[in-house]
């Protein structure tokens, strides 16, 4: 089983969708192959559960980042080797001379061009696989996290039939008894070997690839740590696409699971949360994060309620939108999953009266589940006042405010405590909104 997020809180975070400019998804999309493609989509769609699995992963990731290696062949070049793959079965040796002689005689005949098309391919084809033979053999042979990997594809090209590779590493045009023996061995005798080399190609592609994002970007490595443990350290944590983001610490355990976090509009709180949460997911992908240290203990899930729509359709306002949400998560919570929560702003479809009082009574009841851990932001800061009375096992945080004469300027930087920053009328009347209002009345008088 792997670790699970659903559509609102990938959609939340802007995790999937490489055609996206702004996913998550596409800031890692810098493959080469089609199958690496294919693959990276599903590492999206099914991030491990395992802390093994999630840290073998991960240490592969940073050895790739640590050779500095650039992948060897270009979209066109191992197309043809993918798309003469998944041409068809291969055939026996018999039907394989009657297809081959007769794409010559048509060619002689007729001036086909199946004969000199099939002649090129074979010839591209063993090109590139001398390429990377030769690739291969100049990784660092030393014990790695790589290692059993590199061994499988060298063990593919040790096969005897494929001794005839380097004899032919120059061949431009293949005589007609050639091509039938190569055409056999490559489509039919090695089919099952080279799908593997072709599989576990796409997978380096993904290595070189996501590696080298995350050494441009500055990323780290996080380590998984068992279920049992429920921890999350993350130092120096940031918004992967936010440039020049300022950085937080997060840390969170069983005794503290819970992190109440207050500020004013505009302060922060929403692109720290998808931080984190962006932070959590990768995590459990073994991809590089978005900060300077991170371990975490492995977790069932994560989901979010930041910019839950209502459903015209179906009736529901925003404040019932609202409430099936946190519905949702209390029953997966209620299932006894360890889980990552978190919740921007419950309740703001209401007034304030009912979402104070919904607001205390769900983040308490929550936080009673010591096996998840929750991040949860409210401009009612009254509600963290009752709950820092009742609860041990809350860190209170905010993101300042601070003022430069009526100007409101955001360090984003969190700080422990609970705020009382409250400058949404003068966001108001510097933009002039009051002063446009009236002078627009008094023009009509």
């Amino acid at each position: 089983m792997s670790f699970f997020a659903d559509k609102q809180t990938l959609d939340d975070l802007n995790i999937p969708g490489r055609q996206r400019n702004n996913s998550i998804a596409r800031l890692f999309d810098t493959v080469v192959t089609s199958g690496g493609r294919k693959l990276l989509d599903s590492m999206f769609q099914r991030p491990l559960s395992n802390a093994a699995e999630i840290n073998s992963r991960s240490s592969i990731f940073n050895y790739f980042a640590r050779q500095s290696i650039t992948f060897p062949f270009t979209a066109d070049e191992f197309g043809i080797m993918e798309d003469y793959l998944s041409s068809g079965q291969g055939s026996s040796f018999a039907a394989t001379v009657v297809n081959v002689v007769s794409k010559k005689v048509l060619q002689i005949a007729v001036q086909d061009r199946e004969y000199v098309q099939l002649n090129t391919t074979i010839c591209k084809i063993i090109a590139l696989l001398n390429k990377l033979y030769a690739f291969v053999n100049q990784l660092p042979d030393e014990q790695s996290p790589y290692k059993e990997q590199l061994d499988s594809i060298k063990n593919i090209f040790a096969n005897p039939g494929l001794k005839w590779l380097q004899d032919e590493a120059d061949v431009k045009r293949l005589p007609l008894v050639k091509l039938i023996k190569y055409n056999y061995l490559l489509l039919t005798g090695l089919r099952e070997q080279l799908q593997e080399l072709t599989r576990m190609l796409s997978l380096l592609d993904i290595y070189i690839a996501v590696s080298a994002v995350g050494k441009r970007k500055g990323f780290c490595y996080a380590f998984a740590l068992p279920d049992s443990r429920n921890t999350i350290t993350a130092t120096g944590l940031y918004h992967p696409l936010v440039e020049n983001a300022i950085d937080n610490t997060l840390i969170m355990h069983q005794d503290n699971n819970v992190l109440f976090l207050t500020g004013a509009n505009m302060a922060g709180k929403s692109t720290l949360m998808k931080s984190f949460g962006i932070a959590i997911y990768l995590a459990h992908m073994g991809f590089p994060v978005a900060a300077s240290h991170m371990e975490f203990s492995v977790k069932d899930g994560l989901y979010s309620s930041i910019n839950v729509p209502d459903d015209l359709s179906m009736g529901y306002s925003h404040f019932y939108a609202e409430v099936l949400r946190v519905k949702t998560v209390a029953q997966e919570v209620a299932a006894d999953k360890n889980l990552v929560v978190i919740f921007d702003e419950l309740f703001k479809g209401t007034n304030v009266k009912d979402a104070y009082d919904a607001t205390l009574a769900i983040t308490g009841a929550f936080s009673e589940n010591r096996n998840c851990l929750f991040v949860i932001s409210t401009h009612i800061i009254e509600v963290g006042e009752t709950l820092r009375k009742q609860y041990s096992n809350f860190r209170f945080a905010y993101l300042p405010t601070e003022m430069d004469g009526s100007v409101p300027r955001y360090t984003y930087q969190l700080r422990d405590g609970i705020t009382n920053d409250r400058h949404g009328m003068m966001i108001i009347e510097n933009e002039g909104i009051l002063d446009l209002i009236r002078s627009k009345t008094n023009s009509t008088k």
